[in-house]
């Protein structure tokens, strides 16, 4: 599972358009989004209620703890508010250790409430956890003793009877509303591949649940499958990241394309470089890197999947390789090609294009000392791979090739002893 971040803006499109079609939730969902692009004068003609209600405005970026660093307006008016934004926008500021500029504001009708509510739901192996507290807010975290643990297996439902119990809110009214509440927001969580998902606050103003503030991150491999409902929504870079030109151009490439493609730049300096088909292996080799030792060694992440054309795959090896081979480290660099065993992309024709671009770069290579690992199965991986070692010794490249009988990660630790990395907790 990829987990990814969204802004609250699209968190809360989503809640306001589809958990009513999992409990008696109306949640109406009057969210604005600034961005540098939006015309502030004109967002009122959309927006009627911007001009007959009290506001919120909070940064949506990805990070948390707004209140606590002075970025939340409250109880404001219109004219405030604009006036709020204008003096933060592209303003750079300090957020725990990360510094980064301010682009995206949410903007939401404020709401006066006594009491505050905690929810959150986390996706594991075995099904989902939901954790609750009658406490909740920006102190949840040293309050953390009072929030209750309810574990929910993979293929079975929150039923009414074992949250009513799990619970145990001595309110009857208040346990209705926050058990209609779970349960729906369980299903929604499901239905739409959330990873992750915390409303903290939420509150219950004239019968009706109120989510305040909410984190979300989605499981962005079921993208084709979710589409539909995510709406169009994007994946925004985490706070103080920058995305590079080739973090772009793969993003480019990525969103022209019906298979998927994705890059992030680690450490442009790194001497372990990947190029890993699918998704999961892509987190499974970035993990075994860090858990041997080498976290500091690991330049980028990222995947090739879908079965993905010749020339798509040549435009990703591309990118990869120009990065890798800018800047020699005296004792060499290593690129793991790596991956499982494909269901239906076809590994001879990736490896053509990925060939192509090795012997293109045959010079660089060998005057960077780049090794090269590689792993895979799957339709014609043995054409694949028989292809992989007649390149090794036309380019005079040190390429060691594995199959489907060795163990998917095992060139990660090859690699680490090759390159005599010294290890420890980085």
């Amino acid at each position: 599972m990829a987990q990814k971040g969204i802004r609250e803006f699209d968190a809360k499109k989503m809640l306001a358009r589809w958990l009513s079609d999992f409990a008696d939730i109306q949640y109406e969902g009057k969210v604005a989004l600034v961005s540098p692009e939006t015309n502030l004068d004109q967002l009122p003609k959309k927006h009627a209620w911007l001009k007959n209600q009290k506001l919120v405005v909070k940064p949506d970026q990805l990070f948390g703890k707004r209140g606590k660093n002075n970025l939340l307006l409250l109880d404001a008016d219109w004219n405030t508010a604009a006036l709020w934004i204008g003096e933060r926008m592209k303003k750079s500021v300090q957020v725990g250790k990360v510094k980064g500029e301010l682009t995206h504001f949410l903007v939401e009708p404020f709401v006066p409430h006594d009491k505050e509510y905690y929810v959150a739901i986390r996706s594991k192996r075995d099904g989902d956890v939901i954790y609750f507290s009658e406490t909740g807010g920006i102190n949840i975290e040293e309050n953390w003793d009072k929030v209750k643990e309810i574990k929910v297996a993979a293929l079975e439902d929150a039923k009414v009877d074992f949250l009513v119990e799990k619970l145990n809110l001595k309110d009857p009214a208040e346990t209705s509303q926050v058990v209609n509440f779970l349960t729906g927001l369980l299903s929604f969580f499901r239905k739409f591949h959330f990873a992750y998902l915390e409303i903290n606050p939420f509150t219950i103003k004239d019968g009706k649940v109120v989510p305040l503030d909410t984190v979300a991150k989605l499981d962005d491999t079921a993208a084709f499958e979710c589409a539909e409902y995510w709406d169009g929504l994007t994946f925004p870079a985490a706070f103080g990241k920058t995305e590079t030109k080739e973090e772009k151009y793969i993003s480019q490439l990525d969103e022209k394309s019906g298979s998927s493609m994705k890059l992030t730049v680690l450490n442009p300096d790194g001497r372990i470089w990947l190029m890993v088909a699918g998704g999961g292996a892509s987190v499974i080799y970035a993990d075994t890197v860090v858990d041997l030792g080498c976290m500091k060694d690991l330049a980028n992440y990222g995947e090739y999947s879908g079965n993905p054309t010749k020339d798509e795959t040549r435009e990703y090896a591309s990118t990869i390789l120009d990065l890798m081979t800018r800047k020699k480290h005296p004792k060499g660099k290593v690129l793991l090609i790596g991956g499982g065993i494909a269901n239906f992309t076809d590994v001879a024709k990736t490896f053509t294009g990925i060939i192509e671009v090795l012997t293109k770069y045959k010079d660089r290579l060998i005057d960077h000392n780049v090794r090269i690992y590689v792993r895979r199965g799957g339709p014609n991986y043995l054409e694949g791979l028989e292809k992989m070692k007649r390149l090794g010794k036309d380019l005079g490249v040190t390429i060691q090739v594995y199959g489907p009988e060795t163990h998917m990660t095992k060139i990660v630790s090859l690699a680490i002893e090759d390159l005599e990395i010294e290890r420890g907790d980085q």
